[in-house]
């Protein structure tokens, strides 16, 4: 099992004071646009170009094989570069790796490095590093990304060329070795994982020089990095993000100049002048149930369950207008997004009370115990929709929350997931025997693994791409053990010293960025 993610691993729907704010369409991009250079942030005037960031998910790990691809990828990605990067388009282009090739059987892919490249340490960025990242990824003890690398059979390092021999042919691998999965480590420092966790080194665009653990990490720019000049901020001060209220008294004061904010705080934020944007991406929440444990080994009974959630109400509770409900892990309109299971269980409170009864359960026969590990308004809103129609939900706050989730311990439970750059790799996660957010592991739906292989199978430029995709995105949505909600974009404020970010799903892109006309 993967090793002991926390709360900033598993995505929005599990923090809080980000729960309260969850957000809506996600790929409508309203980033603000190129403002005019201002402000105390400037380097122009002798000083230096410091990014100020209020995260929401400042992590917890800094080893990004512990981290996963959990939300904090976006703060780990200041000083871990991958093989590729995700460009507007949710593309794989190039990063460590300027380009990359299968071979005609599609089993083997061999990614070419960058020459001349070194991690913060010294040490070199080649094949060598690839292959070791892989195998720590796949065999590290607490390791969050075995699941994500099972068509991963082995890596060949040949200087700056790494062969990646798979167990399968798979068209979704330079997807998936973008910076959600695969950040790269120095080899060297990663000898010692907890050191490593302490002590993060890559050759990303940052290099630590001070972490102070789940407080505050302060970072300088790495002029080593492949792409040094298009990175213009000089430091970056990351800090974790106090109450939410806060936030903007913050950003108006000048302690911050980036933060992740609250949809609560939007109105607030746009009132004192700042730019507040929905940078697009993948989110979605779900509730999680465990087939393999009573009463939710009744087919009944989760149909109960999925007939009795009115995901409107989530919506017009919790987001402030942001929100948007959903039935699937996919926004509408995204490559993945199936139309034909589109509303399948509509909310239906006398089916789902009929369907208990069917199933032999009077009203208050079932309780359940709902955990999760802080206050959460989301599971007032289960707790009072399942009432509704006999089920009796205790609400159990356990901080240890993550660690009975991964073990698969738990009956019945609220998820949250940002989505991931290869839209297979959502689904195996969600779907798959071994996927980290299926509650129910190993059981996964009929028709599931066939569909997905055929996913691998397919090029990522063919014609039928999409229509394949969106069958196994129909597969995996028979799945028992998730009833999606809703879904929320990531909401971002600034101040007007700095300029407007790339506009890529999901990633918080640095290049180009200025502050206050550096």
């Amino acid at each position: 099992m993967p090793g002991r993610p926390t709360p900033q691993h598993l995505g929005p729907a599990l923090r809080p004071r980000l729960r309260a704010a969850a957000l809506g369409t996600v790929l409508t991009t309203l980033l603000a646009p190129a403002l005019s250079a201002c402000g105390g942030d400037s380097a122009a005037a002798g000083g230096s170009a410091t990014l100020k960031w209020a995260s929401s998910y400042f992590p917890a790990h800094w080893d990004p094989v512990v981290s996963g691809s959990g939300a904090q990828f976006r703060e780990l990605a200041l000083v871990y570069a991958s093989l590729t990067k995700t460009d507007e388009k949710g593309d794989a282009v190039p990063d460590l790796a300027k380009s990359w090739q299968y071979n005609a059987k599609g089993d083997e892919i061999t990614f070419h490095l960058r020459p001349g490249l070194k991690f913060s340490d010294g040490e070199p960025v080649n094949a060598a590093a690839v292959k070791a990242a892989v195998e720590r990824a796949k065999s590290q003890k607490n390791s969050a990304l075995f699941g994500d690398l099972t068509s991963v059979r082995s890596v060949d390092a040949k200087g700056l060329d790494a062969v990646v021999h798979l167990t399968q042919v798979d068209y979704q691998i330079p997807q998936l070795f973008g910076e959600r999965v695969l950040q790269i480590a120095s080899p060297k420092a990663a000898k010692s994982p907890d050191k490593l966790d302490r002590n993060p080194v890559g050759a990303g665009p940052f290099t630590v020089t001070q972490i102070v653990p789940g407080t505050k990490a302060v970072l300088k720019k790495n002029p080593d990095y492949w792409d040094a000049k298009n990175i213009h901020i000089d430091n970056v001060e990351l800090t974790s993000a106090p109450d939410a209220s806060t936030v903007v008294s913050g950003l108006q004061t000048g302690v911050y100049n980036f933060a992740d904010i609250a949809p609560s705080q939007a109105k607030a934020a746009k009132k004192a002048g700042l730019d507040v944007f929905v940078q697009p991406g993948f989110n979605a929440s779900n509730i999680s149930l465990n087939v393999n444990k009573a009463p939710f080994d009744d087919d009944r009974v989760v149909d109960a369950v999925r007939y009795a959630i009115n995901r409107q109400e989530f919506v017009d509770k919790l987001t402030f207008g942001y929100g948007e409900t959903t039935d699937q892990p996919f926004p509408k309109g995204y490559v993945a997004y199936d139309p034909e299971s589109a509303d399948t269980y509509p909310y239906d409170p006398a089916k789902s009370r009929k369907l208990l009864a069917d199933a032999g359960h009077k009203s208050g026969d079932i309780k359940l115990n709902l955990v999760i590990p802080a206050e959460d308004p989301q599971a007032e809103i289960v707790q009072s929709q399942l009432a509704k129609v006999g089920i009796t939900v205790t609400i159990k706050i356990d901080k240890n929350w993550a660690t009975p989730f991964f073990a698969k311990n738990l009956t019945f439970s609220l998820y949250g997931t940002t989505g991931r750059d290869s839209a297979l790799q959502t689904l195996t996660a969600h779907f798959g025997p071994n996927g980290p957010l299926n509650l129910s592991s190993p059981y996964e739906p009929a028709g599931f693994e066939a569909a997905v292989a055929k996913v691998r199978r397919t090029p990522l430029d063919s014609p039928d791409y999409a229509k394949v995709l969106q069958a196994a995105t129909r597969a995996g949505l028979a799945s028992k053990a998730l009833v999606f909600t809703y879904s929320q974009p990531n909401l971002i404020a600034k101040s007007r010293s700095v300029s407007a970010l790339p506009k890529n799903p999901a990633h918080i892109d640095w290049t180009g960025v200025t502050i206050g006309g550096n």
